[in-house]
């Protein structure tokens, strides 16, 4: 973003934030509309009220105070968006809607109110919980198999990140889902068999280095490996 922009999107906020209201929420609306909302595959808008203040979580953002416009609508400066409060006619559900400038009295269904049980694969993922990572991963690959969200080197470094600290099975558990994704990526083999050689465990190291083979018979590292494994296994 250019100076010019820079200077344009900043007045523009404070102009914003001069007409920021003050409302007074019901306790019903507070209830509907607080909660989870997915804002995409791998990633949600967490809405709370703290003494009838309306605050957002959101990527890592602990407590975001958006701009109050109405009981319904708000601006976020975060996300550069403004959104409301709808509920669909047919299914009831809430949702959090954009509005857009060229469009303000059209009502779009943009992102979902989920439980607040619901967990991105990002989220199972930090919490360890790798078998339903996976399940999610996979399904966004479904969906779109160029997704951001399914890098083959994001997971690699992860997993590196967690060989520098030792932690050995944390690290199996994010190469096998790279493995998963990425079955026919000799580098994804690779990495698992690294991991299995720091934890000790010879002979999925030489399974897995044997598998990067197939892909890639030119990885050394994985076939300098499999011939000393047989070697000593003669």
């Amino acid at each position: 973003m250019n100076t010019k922009a820079v200077v344009l999107t900043l007045f523009f906020i404070m102009i914003v934030s001069s007409c920021s209201k003050n409302i007074d929420y019901s306790a019903e609306f507070i209830k509907q509309t607080s909660g989870r909302y997915l804002f995409n595959q791998d990633a949600v808008i967490d809405v709370f009220y703290d003494n009838n203040t309306l605050f957002l979580k959101w990527k890592g953002a602990e407590k975001i105070k958006p701009i109050v416009l109405d009981s319904n609508t708000f601006f976020v400066a975060d996300l550069y968006k403004k959104l409301q409060f709808v509920q669909h006619p047919k299914t009831k559900a809430w949702y959090l809607s954009e509005i857009s400038n060229n469009h303000e009295n059209t009502i779009s269904y943009d992102y979902l109110k989920v439980a607040d049980s619901f967990k991105t694969p990002s989220m199972y993922l930090k919490d360890k919980e790798y078998n339903k990572a996976l399940l999610g991963y996979l399904d966004i690959q479904k969906q779109d198999s160029t997704s951001v969200f399914i890098n083959e080197s994001d997971f690699n470094r992860l997993g590196y990140d967690f060989l520098r600290e030792n932690k050995y099975q944390d690290a199996i558990h994010v190469f096998k889902i790279n493995v998963a994704l990425y079955p026919e990526s000799d580098n994804v083999y690779d990495s698992l068999a690294d991991a299995y050689v720091r934890s000790g465990d010879s002979l999925q190291a030489f399974v897995n280095y044997s598998k990067a083979l197939e892909y890639n018979s030119g990885n050394q590292r994985a076939k300098n490996y499999v011939e000393l494994y047989n070697k000593k296994s003669k």
